[in-house]
Formats: C-alpha cells, structure tokens, sequence
C-alpha cells in the first residue's frame, strides 16, 4: 500500500490529540522511526485515505475513520485498544476486535522505539504484516510486544486518561460498560 504524504501545516514534531470521552490525550507521532504507520494514522484520522465500511462494504471517501468509534478492548495493567470500524455497529457486536479499513500494510521496527513505558501507540495486529486501523495504547511498559507491534507514537499528555480508561468497568469480554468512545483525532505540528 502505498499512502499518501502527510500534509500538515506548520513546523515542528507531528501530534495527535486523542479526544475521548473520558479526557484528551496527546500523542507525538514518530515519523522519522515508523513513517507508513503514521501515514496510514494521519491519513484515516484526517480522512484522506479510502476505507471499507464493513457493514455496507462499500469505499468510504473523505470521512474521518476514528470519529465515534468505540473503544473496545481494555486489559488492566496492560493495553487500550481502539480502531475497530465494526464497533460503528451494534449488529455486529459479536465481531469487534476483527475489523479493518479494508487493508493492511506491513511492520516497521525502528530500535529506538521500544513499548518501554506507558503511553506508547503501537499497531494492534492479528500477526506479521496485518496492521490496518486498530491501534493499541499501552498502560505499563510490556517489552514482550517489541518486534511484534509496530511502535508509531507516544503520550506527552494524558496518562491519567490512560489511567481511568484502564480502570473502567468492563464486561467478561473486557469491553467497557458503559461504552467509551474515541470521540475524534487532531493532527498538529509542533
């Protein structure tokens, strides 16, 4: 895949602010260390890449991806997971956790960027080479992941957010209950 550069005004280190419904994390992006992980984040964060609605299986052209969409995996003293297009439907409740854009892009690994501490942003994946949409913050450093997740960002705010979204009630499926939502994504220089 093959994804388009990221056109972002203004000087300095590239961000995300992660606003959801529980609080605003930041994030700085790491696009020297994984550049295709996040172009393919700016990209659908911005809605300037194309993906599947997996409902309708039809192309998705110029529409945020991660507005709304539900965080839908939390395992204490480990990760947050969101980025599953299916979480948009309650009909398919039963599949969250297994969707995607419509495509999937292979691992970076740069040394330098390791799931050392809390916070990092790294690619949920379903193993080599399968990363799509769904991305994963960690809430304690979990080395086992290195090689094996690509690493694409890290917060500069927010770990009490990470906190008390880690902390949320969860269903046995460790969905939270009541759902928390990844309201939108803003991307930034600075």
């Amino acid at each position: 895949m093959k994804f388009p550069p990221i056109d972002i005004p203004g000087q300095g280190e590239l961000h995300a602010s992660l606003h959801t419904s529980k609080g605003k994390m930041v994030a700085r992006l790491h696009e020297k260390g994984a550049p295709n992980t996040v172009k393919n984040f700016v990209g659908l964060a911005r809605g300037v890449i194309d993906w599947v609605d997996p409902k309708t299986k039809k192309t998705v052209k110029g529409v945020p991806f991660y507005d709304g969409l539900l965080v839908h995996r939390i395992v204490r003293n480990f990760v947050i997971q969101v980025g599953d297009p299916k979480t948009r439907y309650s009909e398919l409740e039963a599949e969250w956790g297994t969707g995607d854009p419509g495509y999937k892009f292979r691992d970076e690994f740069d040394p330098a960027l390791r799931h050392n501490r809390a916070g990092m942003l790294s690619m949920a994946n379903s193993g080599p080479n399968s990363n799509g949409s769904q991305f994963f913050v960690t809430e304690v450093p979990t080395p086992h992941l290195d090689k094996r997740h690509s690493v694409f960002g890290q917060l500069i705010t927010g770990l009490d957010v990470i906190k008390e979204i880690a902390n949320a009630p969860t269903d046995d499926r460790g969905r939270p209950n009541p759902p928390i939502y990844l309201e939108k994504v803003e991307i930034f220089r600075q």
